[in-house]
């Protein structure tokens, strides 16, 4: 009988105690072997690169695992008026390499602002000819900047010159005598630069002037003259910048006298080693305070910001900042900024100031939100990796939109300012500050503690922090509005023609939200969420970051550590979602309902009749239903076979069966007399990307239940797959991915029988052609 959209038949349960083979297996397997068989789950080593004494197999660091030590000591002055920075800096050079170093390379970044270098040129036309003005100008600023580095001194450790070679963003130092495994040495290095308006040329550091009060906030990275890395995956990593490739750089010590206007405030990379010369003694008490507060404590307070906006003079206040084990050195100064602090104790970890910086135009925004944004950050990004290891992180509001330094931060939004001269700000500020403090903040773990290297892999930082973002954003508050980590929310992105694979060098990457940031973190909450659960992701994870903290790690090492922590194969899951341009589209194409053949000719031939007086009579036979027919007028021409027909049970059927019997085992007769309802539902990869399946499953009574089939299912044919469910009850409805949790970039076929999808239909009334005579005011003479 047909019931509703299924197709009702039997499934023959095999009782011969050999083998049979059919003819139609024959021609399947035929058929299989004219496919061309791709195989998603064979392993990654024709990829990854062989371990080795530095790197091990299990994504650990190896035995012989090493990396180079840079420290500095610096002086820098900040010149308000003049927009420019003037250091000089000690630097203390340890190869830890097994290597003979005979030059050193430094990265020169600020080179990258001078009109003839390779990320000016290098940078194409935008490809649809539009532009805002603000891209525009920095197009005509780009062209005229006086940016770059002034280098006026570079001496060995005996005072005398060092011979140097400047390529572009990178300086070679040609040493006097080679450095062997194991040696230090020291040089000094001077220099001065412009500082770039940041609103105008853009980049991850600059200044933003305040015409109506005249003061600036200055974000300043990528100032000095930085070790480049040396690592025993690439040598020297002289790879320019060009852009979207960040930093790659070695951990050291620094200790960093920045002289600033005496009105200016100060916030670092490291601890302030010099309170009593640049705060007064309430300001001092307050920050003593803000350790054992029970919420943020204002330092510098809103009045003490105005009053040092209005004092400026020909004074000037060096802020000293030790900083120990760190890859990188950033600060922010301006006579603006309001100061809050609010201490963390850490359980396992050391006590923790958490602050924020911002000028009177971020209130009332960044007063109430900021601190308690990286308070939330530290203990969120804690719970999944190691405990913070440095004393202070921070936040500065400034023209930076959002970018990461080891404890500082810079993050841009800002409340809007009315015509009435009211600040406000929007839904929309107010979650995007808060995500930006917990992305930025959150950098302090990846890159700054586990040591990945942006310059060719943004991904490792960007991906994995946007994924802690996602953790993060839904432990502040219920329905937080995330963007990132959503599988879903990938699948447009995934479904176009012009994507690239995650494994793309930075600077190649075309869409870097998506790239970088989107698909990577959604990859990492479909592992943690379906793929492994969560309690193995996490601790995998951990493992992951407690392995490599103060380490670099590179790709490799991530994909075979959360493999070796959790006990299960994934070069599948890696090979798809960051080797290709694959996307998941898995579709229903069919559901089969059977029941088992019992053998017994009362039983099935019964059931053979009923198919048959349910097929549908053609259209000729209803019509000739009441044709006068000869047999009807000769009934003496009806025989035996007018009686019974193909259905009819014959005494050879009924000895056949107990024939049959007679050789069955108890539990195969059992299995025989069994009224299980039998489902084979047909699935297809259209995507290519190899996933989970996830039914949700709804019965005739209404009663549902999930069923999962892990990935696995698809390692023989990654194109097509059948599923046999057994089950008490009928089935009305089986939808796909009930909870759009793989990422499928196609939900019409996820369900079956077929939904109808829903949409607008939009009704409106044409446009008026133009017309330029009304435009211009302009009258039509009357004619005669």
């Amino acid at each position: 009988m047909r019931t509703g959209v299924y197709w009702l038949a039997a499934i023959i349960i095999s009782v011969a105690p050999q083998t049979q083979v059919h003819a139609r297996d024959i021609h399947q397997d035929s058929h299989q072997d004219k496919r061309i068989f791709d195989d998603k789950f064979r392993q990654l080593e024709e990829i990854l690169p062989t371990p080795g004494e530095t790197r091990a197999a299990s994504g650990a660091p190896g035995h012989h695992y090493w990396q180079q030590q840079t420290d500095y000591k610096i002086k820098v002055e900040l010149d308000e008026s003049k927009r420019t920075i003037t250091g000089t800096a000690i630097v203390t050079y340890t190869n830890n390499s097994p290597d003979t170093l005979h030059y050193l390379w430094l990265q020169l970044d600020q080179n990258g602002l001078k009109p003839n270098s390779d990320m000016v040129l290098a940078t194409p036309a935008k490809s649809n000819a539009r532009y805002t003005f603000q891209q525009f100008q920095a197009e005509l600023a780009a062209q005229n900047f006086p940016g770059g580095y002034h280098i006026h001194s570079l001496k060995g450790e005996n005072g005398a010159n060092l011979s140097f070679s400047i390529v572009q963003t990178m300086l070679r130092i040609d040493l006097e005598k080679p450095l062997e495994h194991g040696q230090s040495m020291h040089f000094s290095i001077g220099w001065f630069y412009n500082i770039p308006e940041q609103k105008i040329l853009g980049g991850r550091a600059g200044y933003e002037f305040f015409p109506d009060d005249g003061n600036h906030i200055f974000q300043i990275a990528q100032w000095f003259p930085r070790l480049a890395a040396y690592t025993d995956v690439n040598g020297w990593t002289i790879k320019p910048l060009l852009g979207t490739g960040e930093y790659t750089l070695e951990f050291g010590n620094y200790e960093v006298a920045i002289t600033v206007p005496a009105n200016h405030i100060v916030s670092a990379t490291g601890a302030l080693q010099n309170p009593d010369d640049v705060l007064s003694a309430v300001q001092k008490s307050r920050l003593d305070h803000a350790r054992t507060a029970d919420k943020p404590v204002s330092i510098i307070t809103p009045s003490e910001a105005a009053a040092n906006e209005r004092n400026r003079s020909a004074r000037k206040a060096t802020w000293i900042f030790k900083a120990d084990n760190v890859r990188d050195f950033a600060f922010a100064s301006s006579a603006k900024f309001i100061w809050d602090a609010w201490g963390h104790a850490q359980k396992d970890g050391p006590f923790v100031m958490a602050m924020s910086f911002y000028p009177k135009e971020a209130t009332p925004l960044w007063d109430k939100y900021s601190t308690h944004a990286i308070r939330h950050a530290l203990d969120q990004y804690t719970q999944y990796t190691i405990p913070y290891p440095y004393p202070t992180a921070q936040s500065v509001n400034g023209p930076v939109g959002g970018m990461e330094y080891p404890m500082i931060s810079f993050n841009g939004p800002r409340p809007d300012k009315g015509k009435d001269g009211r600040l406000t700000y929007s839904k929309k500020t107010k979650y995007d500050l808060i995500s930006i403090i917990f992305h930025e903040v959150g950098h302090n773990y990846f890159p700054m503690i586990v040591n990945s290297d942006e310059r060719h892999w943004g991904w490792m930082d960007e991906g994995l922090t946007s994924f802690l973002q996602y953790l993060t954003e839904q432990a502040w508050e219920e329905n937080y509005p995330s963007t990132r980590g959503v599988p879903r929310d990938v699948t447009t992105y995934m479904k176009s023609n012009n994507q690239t694979p995650i494994m793309t060098n930075s600077d190649s990457v075309t869409d870097i939200g998506p790239v970088m940031y989107g698909k990577p973190s959604a990859a990492l909450t479909i592992l943690r969420e379906t793929i492994l659960g969560r309690d193995v992701f996490d601790y995998a994870f951990r493992e992951y970051a407690r392995r490599w903290a103060f380490k670099r790690p590179m790709p490799a090492d991530f994909f075979r550590t959360m493999e070796d922590a959790s006990g299960i194969d994934l070069d599948w899951f890696w090979r798809g979602w960051f080797y290709t341009t694959d996307h998941v589209d898995i579709s229903i194409d069919n559901l089969r309902r059977f029941r088992i053949d019992s053998k017994n000719p009362d039983i099935e031939k019964a059931w053979e009749r009923t198919q048959q007086d349910s097929t549908p009579q053609s259209i000729t036979a209803l019509r000739n239903k009441d044709m006068k027919r000869r047999v009807d007028a000769y009934p003496e021409l009806k025989d035996f076979y007018n009686s019974h027909d193909d259905h009819t049970v014959t005494g050879q059927d009924k000895t056949n069966y107990a024939n049959l019997l007679a050789d069955l085992t108890d539990l195969e007769q059992a299995t025989l007399k069994k009224s299980d309802m039998l489902y084979i539902i047909d699935f297809s990869n259209i995507g290519g990307l190899v996933m989970p399946i996830i039914l949700d499953i709804e019965y005739s009574d209404g009663s549902r239940e999930e069923k999962r089939f892990p990935a696995e299912i698809w390692r023989r044919n990654s194109d097509q797959v059948s599923k046999l469910l057994i089950v008490q009850k009928e089935i009305r409805r089986i939808t796909l991915d009930p909870h759009w949790e793989t990422a499928d970039t196609d939900t019409d076929n996820n369900d079956w029988p077929r939904k109808p999808g829903m949409s607008r239909l939009e009704i409106t009334k044409p446009k008026a052609d133009r017309n330029l005579m009304k435009e211009m005011n302009v009258s039509v003479p009357q004619t005669q």
